[in-house]
């Protein structure tokens, strides 16, 4: 399905239709899981979280907290495992059921009984510790949940919510390239902007940018990672690629006006991105494609916060400060590094480029065990490892 169509998704239910020997043998209805379909995931997770104790309420909640399991990638599973204190939404699930489920509401029970001498069992006496059994089974399902861990599962829903629209039916107005428009490109360049200035001063990765320049060589690859990740959850539309195309729409246009106004206008005109000329008259170009889309995001936030004044793919940048840093070991009468010490500095270069930082237990995995790890840098370099691990770490990124 997904090899022709794209945005298809995996199915969260089914139903069996079995007709085979339906006049011979009495006919029962098993237990439907979802007892509350009009009821939104967010009024769910709220009820049980402040306590509400019902029956249709929790197997409800576990109904939906099942098809999503279905569908969540291993970043938002881990997230939620991190947010939940281990659980995943698997085991929130069976919680939820246990509390209405007889047998585990008798098995927890049997387990008190048994330290009451049978003299002195009761009816009553059975029935109170039956309902302390699944008032019990009830808090363990609840106390899971909480405001942050809510606010995640059910943006997380709404990601991967597929809606299907029976009524109108979709006409076709028109067929051609889509592509992007000058307002539209720079109405998403503009709210992808103002998207980091919102959140610049709560999310590490931009607070780095914007208000600590000096921790920039600090920057791990978990921080762009966590970034991205708030990004497509909390503006889908706002993706890296997407605002890249905006940025090379706008660039495409500026060229074509350059290219048709002449050169007293050149002079005049700003260059937002760097890369290929798109016309060999035009002083904008079209900015190089990332290798990533982790890259891609680290360019617009160093071009979005002025430390790039043109936008430039981050490994472009990496490989021009990297050779500007080189250049100035070799000038003078005499070239610091040899040809095996260089080898190894381009592979901290290249590894700067996928992860944005490298710390010394990074030499012990791929590639720099292959080629003999930590012992085999501290025998090229020697003393002065640590020292050029850390210039690396500074230079590139500045």
């Amino acid at each position: 399905m997904q090899l022709v169509s794209k945005t298809a998704s995996a199915k969260t239910h089914f139903v069996i239709v079995d007709a085979v020997g339906v006049t011979q043998t009495k006919k029962t209805d098993s237990r439907p899981l979802e007892r509350k379909p009009t009821v939104p995931l967010k009024d769910l997770l709220g009820a049980v979280t402040m306590g509400v104790v019902e029956e249709d309420l929790y197997v409800s909640l576990a109904n939906r907290l099942i098809r999503l399991n279905k569908e969540i990638t291993e970043k938002e599973r881990e997230k939620i495992e991190f947010l939940s204190k281990g659980k995943g939404l698997g085991q929130m699930s069976a919680e939820l059921l246990n509390a209405f489920d007889f047998d585990k509401i008798e098995d927890e029970a049997q387990l008190e009984l048994r330290k009451i001498p049978q003299t002195e069992i009761t009816p009553a006496i059975e029935e109170q510790i039956r309902a302390k059994a699944q008032e019990k089974l009830a808090n363990i399902a609840s106390s899971t949940f909480n405001g942050e861990l809510n606010e995640y599962i059910v943006t997380v829903r709404n990601l991967h919510d597929q809606k299907i629209d029976t009524v109108n039916i979709d006409t076709v107005v028109r067929s051609g390239f889509n592509s992007f428009t000058q307002e539209k490109a720079k109405e998403t360049i503009k709210s992808f902007t103002e998207y980091l200035e919102q959140h610049k001063d709560e999310i590490m990765a931009l607070s780095i940018f914007y208000n600590q320049p000096y921790r920039r060589r600090e920057l791990t690859l978990q921080m762009a990672q966590d970034l991205l990740e708030k990004i497509k959850q909390d503006k889908p539309l706002l993706a890296p690629s997407y605002v890249w195309d905006a940025y090379c729409a706008v660039a495409s246009t500026s060229s074509k006006t350059v290219a048709s106004t002449g050169s007293a206008t050149r002079s005049a005109m700003p260059e937002p991105v760097e890369g290929r000329a798109d016309t060999k008259r035009s002083s904008n170009k079209i900015p190089k494609k990332p290798i990533s889309e982790l890259t891609a995001l680290v360019s617009l936030v160093r071009h979005a916060c002025g430390i790039d004044k043109t936008l430039a793919a981050f490994d472009s940048v990496i490989d021009k400060n990297f050779n500007a840093w080189l250049f100035r070991q070799h000038t003078g009468n005499r070239n610091r590094f040899t040809q095996e010490q260089i080898d190894w500095l381009r592979m901290i270069k290249d590894h700067i480029v996928s992860s944005y930082h490298l710390d010394l237990d990074d030499l012990d995995y791929t590639p720099f065990d292959a080629q003999g790890g930590r012992g085999k840098m501290y025998q090229l370099f020697g003393n002065e490892m640590e020292q050029i691990i850390n210039e690396l770490n500074e230079v590139l990124v500045a």
